[in-house]
C-alpha cells in the first residue's frame, strides 16, 4: 500500500528532524536514489507565498527554464532531469517538512538552490545525513560550504553565492575610504542570514578601527523599523548597513525618508534585486549594494545572456532578474557537473567531479565555478552596485578587504 504524507505525520517528521535520519542513514555513505535509466530527480524549495516571494517564484521559474532547455537537449547522458519544488514560505518549519517530503516519497537525488539561510539551515543536517546532496543554497551564509571533518557527509554541501560576511566587509571598506565615513551602523534580520551579516560588519569595523554608533536588530517578517531607525538616527549613523531583503529594504529607507534622514545605505547581495528599486522607487535611489552577476537589463544584456533574457521574457511574460539567474544557474551548474560524472551517475561519482578541481564556465561572465575536496565554495570577487535612476549600476569590481 502507498505511503500517503499527512499532515501529522509530516508535523511529527519535524519533531523528529535530526534524529532518525541523522542517526541510520549515514552508514550508506550515499542515499544513491533518484537516478534510473531515463530520468534523475532533483528538488528545491522556495518561498512561493510568504514574505520574500518574490525572491522565490522567479528563482523557481529560473530552475524550471533550465530544466526544460537540458530535457530539450536530450538531458544528462541520456537521462531527463526532474524537478520537484515545494513552498516553505520562508518558514524553516515548512522547509523541514518539505525536505522530508521530497527525500522520502519523491526520492530526490539532489537539493538544489534551495531559498534562504534559515530555510536551508533548519534541514540541512536532515538532508545530509539522508545522503542527500545539498548543491548550491541561494543563501550566502557560511554554514553552506564549511565541513567539519569530523561528519564526513559534510562533504555533500556545495555553494556557489558570495559570502555575506566577506561581500559586506569589502563594500564597506570600499565606501567608508571613499566618503570618509566615521559612525557607521548596522540593522539586520535576526537569523542566520542577519548573522552573516553583522559577523561581516562587526569584523571590517574593527579593522579599521572604528567603533559601531548602533546595532538594531528585527525579526524576520516584520514590516515597522521606525525605533531601529530613530535609534541610529539619533547616534549620528553615517553609513547604515542593511542585513535586510527586499521590502525590509524598502521599509528602513521609507522610515529614514520620513524622518528627513540621509545617511549612506548599504545592503549585501540579497538586497541587490530589481525589485528593490522597482517597487522602492524614489525612496531607495542611491542605495548601495554587494553584488554578485551584473543586473540583466533589456538595453544592456548582449551575446548569449541577451537569448536567454529574450527566451525568458518569451515564457513567462516578464523580464528576467537576478533572482531567476540564481536558480537557473544553479540547475545549469548541477547538470554540467553530472555529465562529467558519466553515464555510471551516482553519489560518488558526482561527489568526485564536483570535486576534480575542473570547472564549468556559465553565460553570466562570473569566473569558472569550481571546488576541490577542501574547499567547497566557489571564489566570486565581490562588486559594489548602487541605484541610480532607478536602475542597479555597476561602480566597482573585484573588491576585498
Amino acid at each position: 500500500m502507498r505511503k500517503m504524507w499527512t499532515k501529522g505525520a509530516a508535523i511529527a517528521a519535524v519533531l523528529m528532524a535530526g534524529s532518525a535520519l541523522a542517526g541510520t542513514a549515514w552508514a550508506q555513505k550515499f542515499a544513491n536514489q533518484g537516478v534510473s535509466d531515463s530520468e534523475i530527480v532533483i528538488g528545491t524549495h522556495q518561498d512561493l507565498s510568504g514574505p520574500i516571494k518574490a525572491f522565490g517564484v522567479p528563482t523557481a521559474n529560473g530552475m524550471k527554464m533550465a530544466v526544460e532547455e537540458i530535457n530539450a537537449k536530450g538531458g544528462i547522458n541520456g537521462r531527463k532531469l526532474k524537478l520537484v519544488i515545494e513552498d516553505s514560505g520562508y518558514d524553516p518549519k515548512r522547509a523541514v517538512l518539505a525536505s522530508q517530503k521530497m527525500i522520502e516519497r519523491d526520492k530526490v537525488f539532489a537539493m538544489i538552490g534551495t531559498l534562504g539561510s534559515p530555510t536551508t539551515l533548519a534541514p540541512q543536517d536532515t538532508v545530509l545525513d539522508a545522503g542527500v546532496f545539498q548543491l548550491f543554497p541561494i543563501t550566502s551564509a557560511e554554514f553552506t560550504w564549511t565541513v567539519d571533518k569530523a561528519r564526513p557527509q559534510e562533504r555533500l554541501k556545495f555553494a556557489i553565492t558570495l559570502p555575506y560576511a566577506d561581500s559586506v566587509r569589502a563594500t564597506m571598506k570600499a565606501l567608508i575610504e571613499e566618503k570618509k565615513l566615521t559612525k557607521p551602523c548596522v540593522m539586520y534580520q535576526d537569523d542566520e542570514f542577519g548573522k552573516n551579516v553583522i559577523d561581516g560588519f562587526e569584523a571590517q569595523a574593527k579593522a579599521m578601527k572604528l567603533t559601531p554608533a548602533a546595532i538594531t536588530s528585527y525579526k524576520r517578517g516584520a514590516s515597522e523599523f521606525s525605533s531601529q531607525i530613530a535609534k541610529m538616527k539619533s547616534e549620528g549613523c553615517d553609513l547604515v548597513v542593511l542585513g535586510t531583503i527586499i521590502r525590509e529594504t524598502i521599509g528602513a529607507m521609507a522610515e529614514a525618508k520620513r524622518l528627513q534622514w540621509n545617511p549612506v545605505f548599504l545592503g549585501s547581495a540579497a538586497a541587490n534585486v530589481v525589485e528593490v528599486p522597482m517597487l522602492g522607487k524614489d525612496v531607495v535611489e542611491g542605495f548601495y549594494a554587494a553584488g554578485l552577476f551584473a543586473m540583466p537589463y533589456e538595453d544592456t544584456v548582449k551575446g548569449k545572456v541577451k537569448e536567454w533574457f529574450e527566451a525568458y521574457k518569451k515564457q513567462y511574460g516578464s523580464e528576467p532578474t537576478t533572482q531567476v539567474i540564481y536558480g537557473y544557474n544553479g540547475v545549469m551548474t548541477f547538470a554540467w557537473f553530472a555529465e562529467q560524472a558519466g553515464k555510471g551517475l551516482n553519489g560518488k561519482t558526482l561527489l568526485e567531479a564536483l570535486e576534480s578541481g575542473k570547472g564549468y564556465s556559465n553565460i553570466f561572465g562570473t569566473a569558472p565555478i569550481k571546488f576541490s575536496k577542501d574547499n567547497h565554495l566557489m571564489s566570486i570577487p565581490t562588486q559594489l552596485q548602487q541605484i541610480q535612476n532607478g536602475k542597479w549600476v555597476l561602480l566597482k569590481e573585484n573588491l576585498a578587504f
